[in-house]
């Protein structure tokens, strides 16, 4: 089945783990896929091994200046992007462990995870509207995980940014909806983290 078909699909964080599990998804659905993410060789040979259909692109979802040329590439390359998938996110123990519990988490380790976790979806949701705009329609998936609503102790900046991120979605939505736009904003929330 190719539900997918002729769909433009952006899934950030996807040259492994859950990003890289929903890119071959859409791409099995017959989606064209753009797998984004900072690990340029692991995101390579991910979208090599998909097909043609599947483009790599390098994109750090902190920065504003990666998501302008991302989504003037998607633009330029196939005049539209119906999906976007703000997949990427860190829990702040990629290098090892720090404390990352209320009372002894440093204000550098709890930025970081925000940076990656809501600023990344903040900056996704902003260009992505704005590139779906001229069509008036497509779908914002924002990754969350169940650790946004019951929190973790040991996990505060994590657990408080994906709760962060559920409610920008809906905001998104609100938004959208008001601006006669017919973008769906979508929290999936993962149920193993």
């Amino acid at each position: 089945m190719e539900r997918l078909k002729n769909k433009i699909a952006l899934v950030t964080g996807s040259a492994s783990g859950i990003g890289e599990a929903i890119a071959c998804a859409f791409f099995a659905e017959g989606a064209t896929v753009i797998i984004t993410d900072i690990d340029n060789n692991r995101g390579k040979e991910v979208s090599s091994q998909l097909g043609s259909d599947v483009v790599y692109r390098t994109l750090d979802v902190r920065a504003e200046s990666d998501w302008i040329a991302a989504i003037e590439f998607v633009m330029k390359e196939y005049g539209h992007l119906d999906i976007l998938v703000n997949n990427a996110g860190i829990t702040g123990f990629e290098t090892g462990f720090v404390p990352h519990d209320p009372e002894h988490a440093s204000l550098e380790d709890w930025h970081a995870v925000h940076r990656t976790n809501l600023d990344g979806v903040f900056l996704g949701c902003k260009h992505g509207i704005r590139a779906m705009r001229n069509r008036g329609c497509g779908s914002i998936i924002n990754i969350s995980s169940r650790s946004g609503l019951v929190g973790i102790p040991a996990a505060a900046a994590y657990a408080s940014s994906k709760a962060a991120v559920r409610n920008h979605t809906k905001t998104v939505a609100l938004y959208c909806a008001e601006q006669g736009l017919k973008i769906r904003s979508i929290p999936f929330t993962q149920p193993l983290s």
